[in-house]
């Protein structure tokens, strides 16, 4: 694909007001959000799932958050981590722009490998990781504890503008977001695919588990 077609398809759904003042406030904080064909992704596959319960890891000024919460169901509750408190307050601005009643969104403020565990297992639709890329090993394993059966969890930044598939590139950061697409690979139990939207999003859904007796 050249760069022409990737920009066009990467544009395909166009952002309103409501996201443009998002990002503008990401620009003001040095946030880098997602780009508007992945956050079309999300939401497609939040509507997909028809998703009641979605975990956010990064919450940055709510541009990720906008794109998910309106693709769930319009009972459903964004959980949204961040370790950057003003970054949330910014975020819960951009929701109260979007018209997103404050119920719809929760925010904590905290490390994600701090907060994480103290969510419930296997009640969440949706894990969207946009953190630390050095803990995103860590971030799919929680997850997968965090899943239904048939829960997707998606991982920003998964092509880390061109390094990851560039084997000469050894900062942690790449490394880490490689050794993460192989882990997904490999993991039974999970459908993966590497989509080369934005700055790419692995996707990966965890399949179910025929009970014993099935």
């Amino acid at each position: 694909m050249n760069a022409t077609s990737w920009t066009f398809a990467d544009a395909y759904v166009t952002e309103d007001d409501v996201l443009r003042t998002a990002r503008a406030r990401a620009d003001e904080v040095g946030v880098v959000p997602i780009s508007a064909g992945s956050g079309a992704t999300l939401r497609f596959l939040a509507a997909v799932l028809e998703a009641r319960a979605v975990v956010e890891i990064g919450t940055g000024t709510g541009v990720s958050g906008i794109w998910l919460l309106r693709g769930m169901r319009p009972d459903g509750v964004l959980t949204t981590v961040d370790v950057e408190a003003e970054h949330q307050r910014l975020a819960r601005q951009s929701f109260k722009d979007a018209g997103v009643p404050t119920q719809r969104a929760r925010t904590i403020a905290g490390a994600a490998l701090d907060v994480l565990p103290r969510l419930t297992d296997g009640h969440y639709d949706l894990v969207f990781a946009d953190g630390d890329k050095r803990e995103y090993g860590a971030y799919l394993t929680e997850a997968l504890r965090l899943l239904r059966p048939g829960g997707v969890v998606a991982f920003d930044n998964a092509l880390w503008h061109d390094r990851v598939a560039d084997p000469a590139q050894r900062d942690d950061e790449t490394v880490a977001i490689r050794d993460l697409v192989q882990q997904v690979a490999d993991t039974e139990g999970l459908v993966p695919a590497l989509l080369p939207v934005g700055d790419g999003l692995l996707v990966a859904k965890k399949v179910w588990v025929p009970e014993s007796g099935d």
